[in-house]
């Protein structure tokens, strides 16, 4: 039983700053105990001065949380046999049990491909590390995939190409002592308020300390902010990249010593950047040739140079190639391993950092293995003591992967957690169909009625944070321990802990023996020893008397809130200890506009809500923030269309169509729209933005192109406002769920 007469200390659940939260409990927030809708007493959130990530500093999601914790839960196991009947309650015995018969009968009459798990960047660490046990242990399988791979798999993907390993080798303190900030693909004052804040502050206290620079073709909130705007064409990222490189190297602004001293392929590099000169760069990024040349002119001074990204880079068919085109910025200048420089991916939730230590992608293992490395296998083989040869040496399905196989009939068991992929996958028509061929699918979420459970046979109600124990990694690398200090709600249950008892159900008994989440954290924490990731000298115990730490952090260490850098000594992670240049060409964009679909989409994210808005939805301050989406379109496009500002517009794609009101703006580039990703089909203001978009992908990472697709947009003929046209479908869904 948790003491709920207490404040404590965690990371907040949203996104990948991982700012520190202080929790006060209903007795201790005020005289009157605030409830929520449903009449439950809400804990009280403020920013923890004392974390040293955020520095007591919280934006408003993270501020409103504890509204959320106790609305719209979903409280016991429900199941249905066919999707034709509504679900009804049955015992957590007797889920698991139906989980464990369907492993077996699929293990043999159709083989292990034949099961996939699909997490979430929500998960613990502990959540994610015993579900990689039990697929790419127990059940022999690879098939466990993450949203991280729609969100943070090209950035893995470009650190392990270009430094040998995945890692982010940037800390917060950088943006404390970088001449140059350098936001790409990032519309950081949104998606990461906090670090956006943190250096507005300081160019304020000290006008002048920092330069901000915003790559992006909308003028979004950061844009707004920058002392340099570069606007380009959505595509030409990677052009725009080797541009900035050719003139560094035509104005003598490499460090020459560094190249020699520390990196490979540079002349396959400076080959393929000696075509982008200023005139053919500036033409296709579709931006003035001064604007390129002052820029590049911050990077061939050396100044320290701090480079941002996220997902306008990773969500791309180009994603890893951009990546590597950007450190090889960093490379070429020696910005990387110094205070105030480098190239520092943001993740997009808070704990995508861990699972990539966990292994939590269809191709790794825990401790940044892989699972094609013969000894990787091995270790890891040992370490759970299973038999040689347990862990397939192929990499598994990723999530797209495990659309294809549904639709061809070869998937038996889809188990979601923590993930809502009928609002966040592409094609989601398509997604839609694919999910119906599948005998099994169950969900595990904290909340009902997501648009995944409306597909659903099988539903488990999940312990979320606060109230379970487990440890999260935010985009410095940094661990905190975030306690359970709610009573759970209902019957549910920690991911993990339900991970386990399907393990013991399978005869694997002494493997999945834990008695508590921290015993997972330690078995966790060991095979990371010796490599890049290594928290060996962490534990629950001194996370949560010492605070937040930072990796690495092998056995022996001292604990501190100094930030540490990767490569400070400019040993790589590659075999050779040399960082490699990358010398990718630029494609493009992987669907462009054409005579009949003239425009590119694009979609992002609002302040005020989170991923598909499971969790902030249930917020009032956020939903008045946003009250419905709005598509934005420039004056120039909308008078040729006929579109008008405030009304009705549909926007169709080669996929589908979809109906949202007109935001006539100049924020937005010429030949380019933008609709917010949120809104999915259980909201009454229905946008599913990601019905229009393809599923084509970066064939390295894997990561779909979310960011760009082909669409045309007409004025709506129809009078019925999309509130009335999903209220249909609202009062189904809760229907179903009673």
């Amino acid at each position: 039983m948790t003491n709920e007469r207490r404040s404590v200390r965690s990371q907040c659940p949203y996104c990948g700053v991982g700012c520190g939260l202080e929790m006060l409990s209903p007795a201790q927030a005020g005289q009157a105990v605030r409830r929520d809708a449903e009449g439950n007493p809400m804990w009280t959130a403020r920013g923890d001065r004392q974390h040293p990530s955020s520095l007591g500093q919280v934006c408003i999601k993270g501020a409103t949380v504890g509204e959320t914790l106790a609305l719209g839960r979903l409280r016991s196991p429900l199941y249905r046999e066919d999707r034709t009947q509504n679900f009804a309650p049955i015992s957590w015995d007797a889920a698991i049990q139906l989980i464990t018969q369907r492993i077996q009968t699929s293990l043999r009459t159709k083989g292990p491909n034949s099961i996939a798990m699909y997490g979430s960047g929500q998960f613990h660490t502990e959540d994610y590390y015993v579900a990689q046990k039990l697929l790419k242990g127990a059940i022999g399988t690879n098939n466990f995939d993450a949203n991280s791979r729609l969100c943070m798999s090209s950035a893995v993907a470009g650190y392990s190409r270009s430094l040998g390993s995945d890692g982010p080798p940037c800390s917060y303190d950088d943006l404390d002592h970088c001449s140059v900030a350098f936001l790409i693909g990032t519309n950081t004052a949104e998606c990461h308020p906090v670090l956006f804040q943190r250096l507005l502050k300081r160019r304020k206290r000290n006008a002048g300390s920092v330069k901000i620079v915003v790559v992006d073709p909308r003028c979004t909130d950061t844009a707004k902010a920058a002392d340099i705007h570069l606007a380009i064409a959505p595509g030409s990222d990677l052009a725009l990249l080797h541009g900035l490189a050719h003139l560094v190297l035509l104005n003598g602004g490499q460090d020459q010593a560094f190249i020699w001293d520390h990196t490979d392929n540079f002349d396959d590099f400076s080959n393929v950047v000696s075509r982008w000169t200023p005139s053919l760069t500036a033409q296709f990024c579709g931006i003035p040739e001064r604007d390129l040349r002052e820029v590049a002119d911050l990077f061939h001074r050396q100044e320290s140079v701090l480079s941002l990204w996220s997902m306008g880079v990773n969500q791309r068919r180009e994603g890893t190639a951009v990546v590597g085109g950007l450190i090889n910025l960093h490379l070429l200048t020696g910005q990387i391993g110094r205070q105030g420089s480098g190239p520092f991916s943001l993740t997009g939730q808070p704990n995508a950092m861990g699972g990539r230590e966990a292994g939590g992608l269809s191709h790794l293992l825990p401790g940044y293995r892989v699972v094609n490395d013969d000894d990787h296998r091995a270790d890891v083989e040992k370490a759970w003591g299973f038999q040689t040869g347990s862990i397939a040496p192929a990499p598994g399905m990723a999530v797209w992967d495990q659309v294809e196989a549904m639709e061809r009939g070869e998937l038996d068991l889809w188990w979601v957690v923590a993930t809502n992929p009928l609002v966040s996958l592409p094609d989601l028509d398509r997604v839609k169909a694919a999910i119906q061929r599948c005998p099994m699918v169950v969900v595990s979420e904290a909340y009902q009625a997501s648009e995944t459970a409306y597909y659903a046979h099988l539903l488990l109600p999940a312990a979320q944070w606060s109230e379970k124990s487990g440890a999260m990694t935010n985009s410095e690398r940094r661990v905190t321990y975030c306690p359970a200090f709610r009573r759970r709600y209902g019957e549910s249950r920690p991911d993990w802990d339900v991970f386990a008892e399907v393990g013991r159900r399978l005869g694997f008994e002494h493997q999945f023996s834990y008695d508590s989440s921290a015993e997972v954290y330690e078995e966790f924490t060991q095979l990371t020893k010796g490599r890049l990731c290594d928290v060996s000298g962490l534990s629950h115990q001194l996370l949560a008397e010492d605070g937040p730490q930072q990796w690495p952090y092998p056995a022996g260490s001292t604990s501190t809130t100094a930030a540490k850098r990767l490569y400070e000594d400019h040993h790589f992670a590659t075999p050779n200890g040399r960082a490699r240049f990358r010398a990718d060409r630029p494609l493009g964009l992987a669907e462009p506009p054409c005579e009949t679909y003239p425009l590119v989409l694009t979609v992002g994210r609002y302040l005020g809500q989170w991923h598909t808005m499971t969790r902030t939805a249930k917020v009032e301050r956020l939903n008045a923030m946003h009250p419905e989406p709005r598509l934005e379109i420039h004056p120039d496009d909308a008078a040729a269309l006929s579109i008008e500002d405030g009304c009705l517009a549909v926007i169709s794609s080669r996929r589908g169509h979809l109906t949202a009101r007109a935001k006539v703006t100049e924020s937005i580039r010429r030949g380019s729209v933008f609709l917010p990703m949120h809104w999915g089909f259980n909201q009454i203001q229905a946008c599913e933005a990601n019905t229009l978009m393809h599923e084509q992908a970066c064939p390295i990472s894997k990561q779909p192109e979310l960011k760009a697709c082909a669409v045309i947009v007409a004025p709506a003929v129809s009078v019925v406002k999309p509130i009335e046209q999903n209220d249909g479908m609202v009062k189904a869904l809760k229907r179903l769920f009673k």
